[in-house]
């Protein structure tokens, strides 16, 4: 963050000053929230949680160098006192995000926010220094401590936004006011919190809604493929952008195959030129994302073989999203567990039986949380497509949901031992470990709360054995 005074920040975030001797002094070092990252000159923000509260750790993190706390009330060593810490961090990464003149780009969408997040970072890091969301912290708390991570040389400010409802993403881009906005897609991820794609819709919009008019720099990035996205183009005053595949697309692939390991290959056609693409990551799914973030790029003034360059050799730096890894005997896991939804496990389970060619493949699948009505549809949907996939084997974990993920797939035809339905991920990973030859390709996959990314873990223990802790 750039370096404040205590009696600074105070101003801006409208709190009082308790056990400070002298307000003069700077924060220097970075704003967290978690007491184990406080260092000299950090700022620790305290909130008090259902389980922890962190005004217990106050003297904690002044002990190790600290400058002040941010609190909801004092605590015996120098904070800063407000009424609402969280709208406190807020009003803190409105005010530093001002004083930077960054070039703000925020992203949302139902699928896929994460991994784009990631190659935008990793395309726009080339020219020039670039903070980016880590993992999926996009929420009333994440997305300002990332903010707060900006530095007078950051150029760029990559932003994941998500949302719960309506009214969210307006609220964070109140905080951080984007310049370059894009809109992945509508799916069904939390429809059962919004109560359908319209609603989501309608959420996801509000980042374009935020944008600064075309004249004055904005940018609207959309996918011309879905259209619940591209009808938000009458929502913004920005420039318009369009990806994806249709012939409206102002960035778009051709002789878009896959390698034989399952890593996408295609010819990246932008506003200024073309350029070919091969990318490190795996699925066919990623063409889009790809395509997101070089449109991103181009509108920041990258060429198209800069943005090719650079997307075939960006990687994944968000853990648990399609991480793949080859065991000494051959088999291969692929650890996508982070989360969950019906785009992205279809897209998964392409990317799978795209990768397993010729090999045996095993779709080990949990729970999607959050979908409501549409629950049973959705889950009875992926156990199908498995099926029309020819995945070898479909392990379905867990409960009524896994119930329905492993009927689906039996009335698309897979009887016998093509599928199975185990009650938790101890039993996956026992029979796995049974089953499995060197070759096998093996999927992992499940909403975050059902935590299948053990399975994925202690197969990856080379000569494990015994029990592994399953949640």
């Amino acid at each position: 963050m750039i370096a404040l005074s205590l009696a600074e920040i105070a101003e801006v975030v409208g709190g009082q000053t308790h056990d400070i001797p002298d307000p003069s002094v700077r924060v220097t070092g970075p704003v967290v929230r978690d007491s184990r990252e406080a260092g000299p000159g950090s700022l620790f923000v305290a909130f008090a949680g259902e389980r922890v509260d962190g005004h217990d750790f106050a003297a904690q993190v002044v002990e190790a160098g600290a400058a002040a706390v941010l609190a909801s009330r004092p605590v015996g060593v120098p904070a800063i006192v407000v009424a609402d810490v969280q709208a406190a961090l807020g009003a803190l990464a409105r005010h530093v995000v001002g004083r930077l003149g960054t070039t703000l780009v925020a992203l949302t969408g139902s699928a896929g926010k994460t991994s784009t997040k990631d190659l935008i970072a990793q395309v726009l890091r080339r020219k020039a220094p670039t903070v980016f969301t880590p993992g999926s912290l996009n929420n009333e708390i994440g997305l300002p401590l990332t903010a707060l991570t900006a530095t007078e040389e950051t150029k760029f400010l990559v932003l994941e936004m998500g949302a719960r409802g309506i009214g969210h993403i307006r609220y964070l881009t109140g905080l951080t006011p984007p310049k370059v906005g894009l809109v992945l897609n509508v799916g069904s991820a939390h429809i059962g919190e919004f109560g359908g794609r319209e609603q989501i819709a309608q959420a996801k919009g509000e980042l374009v809604e935020a944008l600064p008019p075309a004249e004055e720099g904005g940018a609207a990035i959309l996918n011309a493929d879905d259209p619940l996205v591209r009808a938000m183009a009458s929502r913004t005053k920005a420039k318009v952008i369009l990806f994806g595949e249709s012939d409206e697309a102002d960035v778009s692939a051709e002789n878009v195959r896959l390698t034989d390991s399952g890593q996408p290959s295609f010819r990246l056609h932008t506003p200024s030129g073309a350029s070919d693409v091969t990318m490190r990551l795996y699925g066919e799914h990623h063409v889009s994302n790809a395509l997101a973030a070089a449109a991103v790029a181009h509108e920041l003034g990258m060429s198209a073989d800069e943005i090719a360059t650079a997307l075939s050799e960006a990687g994944s730096l968000s853990r648990w999203r399609m991480e793949v890894t080859e065991r000494p005997d051959g088999v291969t896991v692929v650890n996508d567990a982070y989360n969950a939804n019906p785009e992205s496990m279809k897209a998964a389970l392409r990317a799978l039986a795209a990768m397993g060619k010729g090999r045996r493949t095993w779709a080990v699948l949990g729970k999607m949380a959050e979908l409501g009505d549409e629950a049973l549809a959705e889950h009875d949907a992926v156990g199908r497509l498995a099926v029309r996939l020819n995945v070898s084997k479909l392990v379905a974990v867990g409960g009524r949901e896994a119930a329905w993920l492993q009927l689906g797939a039996y009335n698309e035809g897979s009887w016998g031992e093509e599928s199975v339905h185990v009650s938790d991920a101890q039993a996956a990973v026992d029979l796995l470990r049974s089953e499995l030859r060197p070759g096998d390709v093996v999927l992992v996959k499940a909403s975050r709360s059902v935590g299948l990314e053990s399975v994925a873990q202690a197969l990856l223990e080379t000569g494990a054995e015994g029990e592994v802790s399953a949640r």
